[in-house]
């Protein structure tokens, strides 16, 4: 069966930071900073176009880095595209694969799709080695830089960031409704998952009119999941979503708060979603270092300390982070891996987590972020607050669907909570649907 010769390929491990505190001491040369742009300037004096084609929120031409970049090296410009859903980008990028055609310079992978590119796709990406990559291995995290490495010892990719989990919240709801404010505090309320539905029932008595604990229990479900070493695959690569504790429980406290009406029934990165973050549609929602970004251009000004983050429910756990690539068909190979280089070196990540929330999986850079803090989300010590959930976040078994297996189970409690459709329904629709994502 398809699902079986997936089974037998050995997933890769990775964890927020996989080193734990051991990263925050490990020593390393970069090499490539920001005052030594012109090294390597590429395109030997002629005008070239760089394209890099993202999804979600990067944060690089908002953080002023593709400008300075220019500012840099005169004779590139970098023009990009984004798409705001990773599946709809992931589609358009296969095809684009497949028919060799259509590739930007740089391409942007999210984790949950790593091990797929490097046990399936390695003959469509260039290896990064062949442009030097290899000096730059001691800059990330061990387990980042093996994820995107094949059994032959191909780089395909460097990493962005890693998604330590947090939990963002509106303050001023919470205030409305008669809840506590202070983020340490709530940490101590919600210390699990029980105790954060049970604050959310609370919140719902007394809740702002149209105001909903929660954005979306996919959302709940995403990042409980994170929060697991063994998700849908185990160690020796054998599938086990179905029967899995941590897939079963995050889907039965997604099915809970459902059935509580305490989300506001809104499907993640949907125009109404992005609407939802200025409008206090809902009041908390589980959030990764880089949706700080996120919620920063769809709340806009005026939510600005209106927004606070706090410990996860839990413990810590990981979701999301991303490599940038470059496709063998990229018409500036050379130039687009002097890009990725510079973007994902130490001192651009560091900018970028500053500005932009994204947690660095570059080593050096996790120092330079400890004391950051926000004032977009009340002053939040978000530098204290995703370091220590990335310190402590299990090491990730991935595996080479794991990232389709999960839109499937997020589209099937999207049917419980907008549809109405039985929960049992909606998992035996799920498992349908990963078989045929599977093949």
């Amino acid at each position: 069966m398809p699902i079986s010769r997936a089974a037998r390929r050995a997933p890769l491990r990775l964890g927020a930071l996989a080193l734990a505190g051991a990263l925050l001491t490990a020593a390393c040369g970069s090499g490539s900073d920001a005052g030594s742009g012109a090294s390597g300037a590429p395109g030997g004096g002629g005008r070239v176009t760089l394209t890099v084609d993202l999804f979600g929120a990067f944060g690089y031409q908002e953080a002023g880095l593709y400008a300075e970049y220019e500012q840099l090296h005169p004779n590139v410009k970098i023009k990009q595209t984004d798409t705001e859903d990773e599946q709809d980008y992931w589609k358009s990028l296969q095809t684009r694969l497949a028919g060799g055609g259509g590739l930007a310079d740089v391409q942007a992978l999210e984790v949950g799709r790593i091990a797929s590119v490097t046990q399936k796709q390695a003959d469509k990406f260039a290896d990064l080695k062949e442009y030097g990559a290899a000096s730059l291995q001691g800059e990330f995290a061990t387990a980042k830089w093996a994820a995107a490495t094949t059994k032959e010892g191909k780089v395909l990719g460097l990493g962005t960031d890693v998604g330590p989990e947090a939990m963002c919240y509106r303050s001023d709801l919470f205030k409305a409704a008669g809840l506590p404010t202070d983020r340490a505090e709530l940490a101590t309320r919600w210390a699990t998952w029980d105790g954060y539905l049970e604050l959310g029932r609370q919140y719902k008595a007394k809740a702002p009119s149209g105001s909903a604990w929660l954005d979306s229990v996919a959302s709940l479900n995403s990042v409980m999941v994170g929060q697991a070493k063994e998700r849908y695959y185990d160690a020796s690569g054998a599938l086990i979503y179905e029967n899995g504790s941590a897939v079963k429980s995050a889907w039965d406290a997604s099915v809970r708060a459902a059935a509580d009406g305490l989300s506001a029934k809104l499907d993640q990165w949907s125009p109404p979603w992005n609407q939802a973050f200025s409008s206090g549609s809902f009041a908390t929602m589980p959030c990764p270092a880089w949706m700080l970004g996120y919620i920063k251009g769809q709340a806009g000004e005026a939510g600005k300390g209106k927004w606070d983050v706090a410990k996860l429910p839990g413990g810590a756990g990981n979701w999301g982070g991303s490599y940038l690539a470059v496709p063998r068909a990229a018409q500036h190979k050379k130039e687009a891996y002097e890009l990725v280089k510079w973007l994902t070196a130490p001192e651009q990540q560091t900018k970028l987590f500053r500005k932009q929330g994204n947690f660095p999986s570059a080593v050096k850079a996790i120092g330079q972020i400890a004391d950051a803090k926000d004032p977009y989300f009340s002053d939040a010590p978000i530098g204290q607050i995703f370091g220590e959930a990335a310190e402590q976040a299990p090491v990730q078994v991935l595996g080479v669907y794991d990232k389709d297996i999960a839109d499937q189970i997020t589209n099937a409690l999207s049917e419980v909570e907008r549809k109405g459709t039985p929960p049992e329904a909606a998992w035996s629709n799920a498992k349908k649907a990963v078989k045929n994502a599977l093949g």
